[in-house]
Protein backbone atom coordinates (compact mmCIF):
# COMPACT_ATOMS: atom_id res chain seq x y z
CA UNK A 1 0.00 0.00 0.00
CA UNK A 2 2.86 2.37 0.84
CA UNK A 3 4.45 1.71 -2.56
CA UNK A 4 1.20 2.60 -4.31
CA UNK A 5 0.91 5.89 -2.42
CA UNK A 6 4.55 6.74 -3.21
CA UNK A 7 3.94 5.96 -6.88
CA UNK A 8 0.94 8.29 -7.02
CA UNK A 9 2.92 11.08 -5.32
CA UNK A 10 5.79 10.66 -7.80
CA UNK A 11 3.31 10.76 -10.69
CA UNK A 12 1.83 14.04 -9.41
CA UNK A 13 5.31 15.54 -8.99
CA UNK A 14 6.30 14.63 -12.55
CA UNK A 15 3.06 16.12 -13.87
CA UNK A 16 3.78 19.36 -12.00
CA UNK A 17 7.30 19.55 -13.51
CA UNK A 18 5.89 19.05 -17.02
CA UNK A 19 3.28 21.76 -16.46
CA UNK A 20 5.89 24.24 -15.21
CA UNK A 21 8.15 23.51 -18.18
CA UNK A 22 5.28 24.00 -20.61
CA UNK A 23 4.32 27.29 -18.96
CA UNK A 24 7.88 28.58 -19.21
CA UNK A 25 8.12 27.69 -22.90
CA UNK A 26 4.78 29.30 -23.67
CA UNK A 27 5.68 32.42 -21.72
CA UNK A 28 8.77 32.86 -23.89
CA UNK A 29 6.93 32.37 -27.19
CA UNK A 30 7.21 35.42 -29.47
CA UNK A 31 10.01 37.06 -27.46
CA UNK A 32 13.44 37.87 -28.86
CA UNK A 33 16.35 35.87 -27.52
CA UNK A 34 18.91 37.43 -25.21
CA UNK A 35 21.60 37.41 -27.95
CA UNK A 36 19.25 39.12 -30.43
CA UNK A 37 18.36 41.88 -27.97
CA UNK A 38 22.04 42.39 -27.17
CA UNK A 39 22.92 42.68 -30.87
CA UNK A 40 20.10 45.17 -31.50
CA UNK A 41 21.18 47.33 -28.60
CA UNK A 42 24.82 47.42 -29.63
CA UNK A 43 26.28 50.25 -31.80
CA UNK A 44 26.59 49.19 -35.45
CA UNK A 45 30.13 49.14 -36.82
CA UNK A 46 31.29 52.19 -38.68
CA UNK A 47 31.02 50.55 -42.06
CA UNK A 48 31.26 52.23 -45.42
CA UNK A 49 28.67 51.43 -48.08
CA UNK A 50 29.08 52.59 -51.64
CA UNK A 51 26.05 54.39 -53.05
CA UNK A 52 25.94 55.20 -56.75
CA UNK A 53 25.64 58.91 -57.60
CA UNK A 54 24.32 60.65 -60.70
CA UNK A 55 27.81 60.72 -62.14
CA UNK A 56 28.16 56.92 -61.66
CA UNK A 57 30.63 57.27 -58.85
CA UNK A 58 30.33 55.61 -55.44
CA UNK A 59 30.05 57.86 -52.43
CA UNK A 60 30.62 56.84 -48.88
CA UNK A 61 27.59 56.72 -46.55
CA UNK A 62 27.16 55.49 -43.06
CA UNK A 63 24.58 52.86 -42.05
CA UNK A 64 22.45 55.56 -40.39
CA UNK A 65 22.13 57.50 -43.69
CA UNK A 66 21.05 54.35 -45.50
CA UNK A 67 18.41 53.63 -42.86
CA UNK A 68 17.05 57.19 -43.16
CA UNK A 69 16.82 56.90 -46.93
CA UNK A 70 15.04 53.57 -46.61
CA UNK A 71 12.48 55.06 -44.21
CA UNK A 72 11.90 57.97 -46.61
CA UNK A 73 11.27 55.62 -49.51
CA UNK A 74 8.88 53.56 -47.39
CA UNK A 75 6.96 56.69 -46.33
CA UNK A 76 6.67 57.78 -49.96
CA UNK A 77 5.33 54.40 -50.96
CA UNK A 78 2.73 54.43 -48.18
CA UNK A 79 1.55 57.91 -49.16
CA UNK A 80 1.27 56.84 -52.80
CA UNK A 81 -0.88 53.89 -51.83
CA UNK A 82 -3.09 56.02 -49.57
CA UNK A 83 -3.70 58.69 -52.25
CA UNK A 84 -4.28 56.20 -55.05
CA UNK A 85 -1.34 57.58 -57.01
CA UNK A 86 1.38 55.40 -58.43
CA UNK A 87 3.96 58.15 -57.97
CA UNK A 88 5.53 58.40 -54.51
CA UNK A 89 5.09 61.75 -52.80
CA UNK A 90 8.25 63.16 -51.21
CA UNK A 91 8.11 63.25 -47.46
CA UNK A 92 9.76 66.61 -47.13
CA UNK A 93 10.59 67.44 -43.56
CA UNK A 94 8.02 65.05 -42.07
CA UNK A 95 9.69 62.78 -39.51
CA UNK A 96 8.94 59.02 -39.53
CA UNK A 97 6.61 57.65 -36.89
CA UNK A 98 8.49 55.88 -34.13
CA UNK A 99 7.18 52.81 -32.33
CA UNK A 100 6.51 53.35 -28.65
CA UNK A 101 6.23 50.13 -26.60
CA UNK A 102 3.02 49.73 -24.60
CA UNK A 103 3.31 49.76 -20.84
CA UNK A 104 2.65 46.24 -19.50
CA UNK A 105 0.67 47.62 -16.55
CA UNK A 106 -1.54 49.54 -18.96
CA UNK A 107 -1.92 46.59 -21.32
CA UNK A 108 -2.85 44.12 -18.55
CA UNK A 109 -3.28 40.43 -19.43
CA UNK A 110 -2.90 39.68 -23.12
CA UNK A 111 -5.06 37.18 -24.95
CA UNK A 112 -2.16 34.74 -25.21
CA UNK A 113 -1.46 34.97 -21.49
CA UNK A 114 -5.16 34.47 -20.69
CA UNK A 115 -5.40 31.25 -22.73
CA UNK A 116 -2.06 29.92 -21.47
CA UNK A 117 -3.05 30.45 -17.86
CA UNK A 118 -6.48 28.95 -18.47
CA UNK A 119 -4.98 25.80 -20.03
CA UNK A 120 -2.46 25.38 -17.23
CA UNK A 121 -5.13 25.88 -14.58
CA UNK A 122 -7.37 23.28 -16.20
CA UNK A 123 -4.54 20.76 -16.45
CA UNK A 124 -3.57 21.36 -12.82
CA UNK A 125 -7.13 20.79 -11.63
CA UNK A 126 -7.43 17.63 -13.73
CA UNK A 127 -4.18 16.17 -12.37
CA UNK A 128 -5.11 17.09 -8.78
CA UNK A 129 -8.57 15.55 -9.17
CA UNK A 130 -7.15 12.35 -10.65
CA UNK A 131 -4.56 12.06 -7.89
CA UNK A 132 -7.15 12.59 -5.17
CA UNK A 133 -9.51 10.04 -6.71
CA UNK A 134 -6.69 7.51 -7.07
CA UNK A 135 -5.66 7.90 -3.44
CA UNK A 136 -9.27 7.64 -2.26
CA UNK A 137 -9.75 4.47 -4.31
CA UNK A 138 -6.53 2.83 -3.15
CA UNK A 139 -6.75 3.87 0.48
CA UNK A 140 -8.03 0.97 2.60
CA UNK A 141 -11.37 1.66 4.25
CA UNK A 142 -12.46 0.56 7.69
CA UNK A 143 -15.38 -1.63 8.55
CA UNK A 144 -17.77 1.32 8.50
CA UNK A 145 -21.49 1.07 9.15
CA UNK A 146 -23.12 0.87 12.56
CA UNK A 147 -20.95 -0.32 15.45
CA UNK A 148 -21.86 -2.23 18.59
CA UNK A 149 -24.18 -5.22 18.80
CA UNK A 150 -26.84 -5.35 16.10
CA UNK A 151 -29.91 -7.57 15.98
CA UNK A 152 -29.98 -8.57 12.31
CA UNK A 153 -33.24 -10.56 12.44
CA UNK A 154 -35.01 -13.57 13.85
CA UNK A 155 -33.81 -17.07 13.18
CA UNK A 156 -37.07 -17.92 11.37
CA UNK A 157 -36.79 -14.88 9.09
CA UNK A 158 -33.16 -15.62 8.30
CA UNK A 159 -33.87 -19.29 7.69
CA UNK A 160 -36.36 -18.39 4.95
CA UNK A 161 -33.55 -17.02 2.80
CA UNK A 162 -31.12 -19.77 3.75
CA UNK A 163 -33.66 -22.41 2.65
CA UNK A 164 -33.59 -20.79 -0.81
CA UNK A 165 -29.82 -21.43 -0.91
CA UNK A 166 -29.04 -17.73 -0.70
CA UNK A 167 -27.53 -15.65 2.14
CA UNK A 168 -29.53 -13.36 4.38
CA UNK A 169 -28.33 -9.76 4.02
CA UNK A 170 -28.66 -7.03 6.64
CA UNK A 171 -27.94 -3.50 5.38
CA UNK A 172 -27.57 -1.95 8.83
CA UNK A 173 -24.80 -4.31 9.88
CA UNK A 174 -23.50 -4.67 6.29
CA UNK A 175 -23.18 -8.43 6.71
CA UNK A 176 -24.28 -11.65 5.06
CA UNK A 177 -25.57 -14.40 7.35
CA UNK A 178 -24.67 -17.85 6.03
CA UNK A 179 -25.15 -21.35 7.48
CA UNK A 180 -22.05 -23.17 8.69
CA UNK A 181 -21.98 -27.01 8.85
CA UNK A 182 -21.62 -28.01 12.49
CA UNK A 183 -19.63 -31.13 11.55
CA UNK A 184 -16.83 -28.87 10.24
CA UNK A 185 -16.45 -26.79 13.39
CA UNK A 186 -13.56 -28.93 14.69
CA UNK A 187 -11.65 -28.31 11.47
CA UNK A 188 -12.44 -24.60 11.64
CA UNK A 189 -11.21 -24.35 15.24
CA UNK A 190 -7.65 -24.92 13.98
CA UNK A 191 -7.84 -21.78 11.85
CA UNK A 192 -10.46 -19.37 13.18
CA UNK A 193 -10.40 -17.59 16.58
CA UNK A 194 -12.81 -18.74 19.25
CA UNK A 195 -14.96 -15.63 18.81
CA UNK A 196 -15.82 -16.83 15.30
CA UNK A 197 -16.09 -20.58 16.00
CA UNK A 198 -18.60 -19.83 18.80
CA UNK A 199 -21.06 -18.66 16.16
CA UNK A 200 -20.13 -21.53 13.84
CA UNK A 201 -21.00 -23.96 16.62
CA UNK A 202 -24.50 -22.46 16.59
CA UNK A 203 -24.69 -23.03 12.83
CA UNK A 204 -24.07 -19.54 11.43
CA UNK A 205 -21.33 -17.18 10.22
CA UNK A 206 -21.53 -13.40 9.67
CA UNK A 207 -19.50 -12.24 6.63
CA UNK A 208 -18.58 -8.60 6.03
CA UNK A 209 -19.94 -7.39 2.69
CA UNK A 210 -16.73 -5.76 1.43
CA UNK A 211 -14.07 -7.58 -0.57
CA UNK A 212 -10.71 -7.58 1.31
CA UNK A 213 -8.96 -6.76 -1.95
CA UNK A 214 -10.05 -3.13 -2.59
CA UNK A 215 -13.32 -2.81 -0.70
CA UNK A 216 -15.94 -3.53 -3.39
CA UNK A 217 -19.20 -5.01 -2.18
CA UNK A 218 -19.21 -8.73 -2.99
CA UNK A 219 -22.54 -9.99 -4.38
CA UNK A 220 -23.86 -13.55 -4.16
CA UNK A 221 -23.92 -15.70 -7.30
CA UNK A 222 -26.95 -17.98 -7.16
CA UNK A 223 -25.76 -20.32 -9.92
CA UNK A 224 -22.26 -21.03 -8.59
CA UNK A 225 -23.31 -20.74 -4.92
CA UNK A 226 -20.24 -18.58 -4.31
CA UNK A 227 -19.58 -14.94 -3.52
CA UNK A 228 -18.04 -13.36 -6.65
CA UNK A 229 -16.57 -9.85 -6.69
CA UNK A 230 -17.37 -7.99 -9.95
CA UNK A 231 -14.49 -5.50 -9.55
CA UNK A 232 -11.49 -7.80 -9.96
CA UNK A 233 -12.88 -11.33 -9.96
CA UNK A 234 -12.13 -12.56 -6.44
CA UNK A 235 -14.28 -15.56 -5.47
CA UNK A 236 -15.24 -17.04 -2.11
CA UNK A 237 -17.18 -20.15 -1.15
CA UNK A 238 -20.40 -20.17 0.85
CA UNK A 239 -18.65 -19.45 4.17
CA UNK A 240 -16.35 -16.72 2.75
CA UNK A 241 -13.14 -18.73 2.21
CA UNK A 242 -11.16 -17.58 -0.81
CA UNK A 243 -11.35 -19.79 -3.90
CA UNK A 244 -9.82 -17.49 -6.56
CA UNK A 245 -8.84 -13.98 -7.68
CA UNK A 246 -6.41 -11.35 -6.36
CA UNK A 247 -7.84 -11.02 -2.83
CA UNK A 248 -5.16 -11.45 -0.12
CA UNK A 249 -7.41 -13.59 2.13
CA UNK A 250 -10.94 -14.78 2.71
CA UNK A 251 -13.85 -12.46 3.52
CA UNK A 252 -13.64 -10.64 6.84
CA UNK A 253 -16.25 -11.53 9.45
CA UNK A 254 -17.85 -10.60 12.77
CA UNK A 255 -18.70 -12.60 15.90
CA UNK A 256 -22.36 -13.51 16.31
CA UNK A 257 -24.64 -15.18 18.84
CA UNK A 258 -28.16 -16.61 18.81
CA UNK A 259 -30.11 -14.91 21.58
CA UNK A 260 -33.87 -15.01 22.23
CA UNK A 261 -34.64 -16.48 18.81
CA UNK A 262 -32.66 -13.74 17.01
CA UNK A 263 -29.13 -13.48 15.64
CA UNK A 264 -27.03 -10.66 17.10
CA UNK A 265 -23.87 -9.55 15.30
CA UNK A 266 -21.16 -7.96 17.44
CA UNK A 267 -19.30 -5.15 15.63
CA UNK A 268 -17.88 -3.57 18.76
CA UNK A 269 -14.27 -4.61 18.09
CA UNK A 270 -14.50 -4.24 14.30
CA UNK A 271 -14.13 -6.89 11.62
CA UNK A 272 -11.90 -9.92 12.12
CA UNK A 273 -9.64 -10.66 9.17
CA UNK A 274 -10.68 -13.55 6.97
CA UNK A 275 -8.82 -16.87 6.79
CA UNK A 276 -5.57 -17.12 4.83
CA UNK A 277 -5.40 -18.27 1.21
CA UNK A 278 -5.84 -22.01 0.89
CA UNK A 279 -8.33 -22.39 3.73
CA UNK A 280 -11.18 -24.76 2.85
CA UNK A 281 -12.95 -26.08 5.93
CA UNK A 282 -16.22 -27.09 4.24
CA UNK A 283 -14.96 -28.51 0.95
CA UNK A 284 -17.73 -26.75 -1.01
CA UNK A 285 -16.93 -26.46 -4.70
CA UNK A 286 -18.48 -24.39 -7.43
CA UNK A 287 -22.01 -25.75 -8.02
CA UNK A 288 -22.87 -24.09 -11.32
CA UNK A 289 -21.96 -21.44 -13.87
CA UNK A 290 -20.03 -18.46 -12.46
CA UNK A 291 -21.46 -14.94 -12.55
CA UNK A 292 -18.07 -13.23 -13.01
Amino acid sequence: MALIVIGVVVLLALAAVVLLGTARRRAGTGRLSRDTRRADASTPPAGVMPVPTSEGEASESTGADVDAEARDRADESRRAIGTGSSVPVPSGDRAPVRYEPVDEDELGVTRRQFFNRGILTGLSLAVAGFGGAALAFLWPSGAGGTSGKINVGTVDLIQEDLDKKQPYYNATAQVYIQPYPKQDVKKAAKIYPSTITAGMAQGYVALYQKCPHLGCRVPWCQTSQWFECPCHGSKYNRVGEKRGGPAPRGMDRFPLAVSGGSIVVDKTAGAIQGPPIGTDTTGQGQEGAPCV
